[in-house]
């Protein structure tokens, strides 16, 4: 299977289409380079598919993930890519134990996505989850994560409520 192709192959890409190609990647270590390649890629369409892809394949095997941490963080980063890019990586990162060396990149992007009015509700939502579990080893940052929390509940939706008074809860 050529995943690229697979990829790209549909009008529009179904779940099943999704977990098919995620198989195939998690099959070898080389099938799984050639998928982060695409989530890599400056094809934005490619980049956005390859992302759900990737969130299947860190789930269903979180070990071949490991090697591409600092890839995820990365796109973090960008202001160029897609919406689900970013999304995806950070669902990722939210179930993953990340290494210290990505700890204040992955603090400062996650602050500034929620900082921001037109970020993705998703993006915020998984952004909380990450900080909450990073305060664990920072507690300093606890009382900012509060404050954005408490600053945006009356302007955010049902979603970032739901996962802020349990954040706040837990805090």
């Amino acid at each position: 299977m050529n995943i690229r192709d697979e990829l790209l192959k549909q009008q529009i890409h179904f779940k099943k289409h999704a977990l098919a190609i995620t198989e195939f990647a998690v099959s070898s270590d080389e099938n799984f380079k050639e998928l982060i390649n695409c989530f890599l890629s400056k094809d934005i369409r490619l980049a956005q598919r390859a992302a759900w892809s990737v969130n299947w394949a860190a789930q269903k095997k979180p070990e071949i993930i490991q090697p591409y941490i600092g890839v995820l963080v990365d796109q973090l980063k960008k202001t160029d890519g897609h919406n689900a890019v970013i999304r995806n990586s950070l669902r990722v990162l939210e179930d993953l134990t990340i290494p210290e060396e990505f700890h204040g990149e992955v603090m400062d992007a996650c602050f500034t996505f929620l900082q921001k009015r037109d970020t993705a509700i998703a993006i915020k939502a998984f952004a909380l989850t990450v900080l909450f579990k990073l305060s664990k080893i920072y507690p300093e940052i606890k009382n900012e994560l509060r404050f954005i929390i408490e600053e945006n509940m009356d302007y955010e939706t049902a979603a970032y409520k739901s996962r802020g008074k349990k954040i706040l809860a837990k805090l």
